[in-house]
């Protein structure tokens, strides 16, 4: 491939919340030194941005970006981006893939199911109270995880699970192959896959097709007393259904990572149940320094009148 004159490279618009932009226009200028990065807003010349870097960015941002030619999400869930009616026509949309992310997601999977499995949630409440409270460990071997979503971050996941030694299921849209995982597709199998696991694992990404694909009737088809770990979106589960079957006990313990309503309330019963671990959407996050050069390498490609990788196809939602 040859790639344009560093000069010719561009403008981006940064925009995120959540997000340092210096620690990112540093990280993107190491990449790319002629590379010219502005916060979106402080964009005098909207007309001149030729990529924007995203994340949750607020409605009407692009409007006015006539010249765009890449929008970077950054992160690996495209789910606040699809379906916006303010999206330019005919631009691509990338996500980041960085391997750091996937190492970061399936460390914090495993230690979510590691900590089920030793029931280490038992001894914490027995701490609290000065009890001791011996449990006898069960073998990895005895026990079934099941990975719903298996795309770049649940396939790593699910292979660090197996190496574990616990059974583990996968299951996703479309079949896939991982080494030492039984992986079922469909939704015809879906029901099936969770009744069959002591703990279950949702790492799907957020569509119209999956909204609350877990309301009461699917929540109440896993196994009485099988753990439930969310670190894809709150949205694709019933929260209230969730928490009622977490109090009485259908569902035994929960590590949630994303909630319908982020941040999650203060006052929502979530917070004081004893089962339950909150964490604040922060799984698996983009890595300055390590996905700066895919990104990097993206506008580059554009620049150069090529596609980019890891675009995402909207009609899908990922």
């Amino acid at each position: 491939m040859t790639f344009p004159e560093a000069a010719a490279v561009g403008t981006l618009a940064f925009y995120s919340d959540f997000d340092d932009f210096q620690t990112w226009k540093k990280a993107l200028q190491t990449q790319l030194p002629a590379l010219q990065v502005i916060h979106a807003s402080q964009t005098e010349r909207p007309e001149e941005i030729d990529y924007a870097m995203v994340w949750k960015p607020p409605q009407g941002i692009f409007e006015r970006m006539t010249n765009l030619r890449l929008i970077i999400n950054l992160g690996a869930g495209v789910d606040s981006l699809v379906g916006r009616d303010d999206l330019p026509r005919n631009i691509p949309i990338t996500r980041i893939t960085d391997p750091q992310m996937s190492r970061m997601m399936a460390g914090y999977v495993l230690f979510a199911v590691l900590r089920h499995a030793r029931d280490i949630p038992v001894f914490e409440q027995a701490q609290r109270s000065g009890r001791w409270a011996y449990r006898h460990p069960r073998s990895p071997e005895e026990m079934t995880v099941a990975v719903l979503g298996l795309g770049h971050l649940g396939a790593k996941a699910a292979h660090e699970i197996q190496r574990q030694g616990f059974r583990t299921l996968g299951w996703s849209r479309s079949l896939a192959q991982i080494d030492g995982v039984e992986c079922s597709a469909g939704m015809e199998t879906l029901d099936s896959v969770i009744g069959q696991a002591d703990i279950v694992v949702l790492m799907l990404p957020l569509t119209p097709q999956t909204m609350h694909l877990f309301d009461r009737a699917r929540l109440e088809k896993l196994r009485p007393g099988a753990a439930f770990v969310n670190v894809a979106r709150g949205a694709l589960v019933d929260q209230a259904a969730l928490t009622e079957l977490l109090q009485s006990g259908h569902i035994g313990a929960a590590t949630l990572d994303v909630f319908e309503r982020e941040p999650l309330p203060a006052g929502d019963a979530l917070w004081s149940m004893p089962n339950v671990l909150i964490t604040p959407h922060l799984a698996s996050v983009a890595i300055p320094s390590s996905s700066a050069k895919q990104i990097a390498a993206n506008i580059l490609r554009v620049a150069a009148g090529e596609l980019p990788d890891n675009i995402v196809e909207p009609s899908r939602g990922y």
